[in-house]
């Protein structure tokens, strides 16, 4: 049946999300078959198509080709992902200025340090998984320790840190709008780090600022971390763009 509407597939992105929010569908279920969309909606297997790849791209499914029980649309949730592209795409066509995204981290971060400080005491986030957040970020500090370590790892392990400390914050709309913001200057966090002169030098200035800011995390100093982490962005920041601009 040919499709009634130049966009035929929004039947289907609406649809999914009428199924989630109504708890029909959930994170781990299988969507119908291309076939049996196509026929219950009264489009096209093409407009099928278009809305599981839009889906796919938005963190929403995961497309499996082939055949069999493990092929087809699988719903999972990654939406820093789908953030993080989106953002990466509007960079690059210099839309959104990095000097806005870098403000905008700041913001966040800081408020997502000072409250990873004053929840870092808090029972209600439970001993375990909050040991086990300072541990993961001490651990990965030590793996940034390494001068062997190629500075594209570093960054990756860089931004595990921060978003890790992030995760204390206890909010997980600021945690995963800060992974995206990070995601979205991927381009040129490599391009600075790769044109830094003395990178060794760098590399144990960034290491001395994050111990200092994990440190004041530990110390339930929400104060100190916010401006510490402030100090940290911004410092990179400017000793980036002005190695680029030379």
């Amino acid at each position: 049946m040919p499709d009634t509407a130049p966009r035929a597939h929004t039947v289907i992105l609406d649809w999914v999300e009428d199924e989630l929010r109504g708890g029909r569908v959930r994170v781990g279920v299988k969507l119908p078959g291309e076939r049996a969309l196509a026929e219950r909606f009264g489009i096209s297997r093409a407009s099928v198509r278009e809305a599981t790849r839009i889906l796919d791209a938005m963190g929403l499914v995961r497309l499996s080709t082939g055949s069999g029980p493990t092929a087809g649309a699988v719903v999972i949730s990654e939406p820093s992902a789908a953030l993080g592209w989106a953002l990466r795409m509007h960079v690059a066509t210099q839309a959104l200025p990095v000097s806005d995204i870098v403000a905008t981290r700041v913001l966040l971060e800081t408020e997502a340090a000072h409250l990873a400080a004053s929840r870092h005491g808090d029972a209600a986030l439970g001993d375990d998984p909050r040991r086990a957040a300072m541990a993961q970020a001490a651990t990965l500090l030590e793996r940034m320790d390494d001068p062997a370590l190629p500075r594209d790892v570093f960054h990756e392990l860089d931004a595990q840190f921060h978003i890790t400390l992030a995760a204390l914050s206890g909010n997980v709309v600021t945690e995963t709008i800060m992974a995206s913001l990070r995601q979205a200057v991927v381009g040129y966090v490599h391009e600075a780090v790769g044109a830094l002169a003395d990178w060794d030098a760098v590399r144990r200035r960034l290491q001395d600022e994050h111990r200092g800011i994990l440190a004041a995390v530990d110390a339930r100093d929400g104060e100190l971390a916010a401006a510490s982490l402030r100090e940290h962005i911004l410092g990179f920041y400017a000793l980036a763009t002005g190695d680029l601009a030379d």
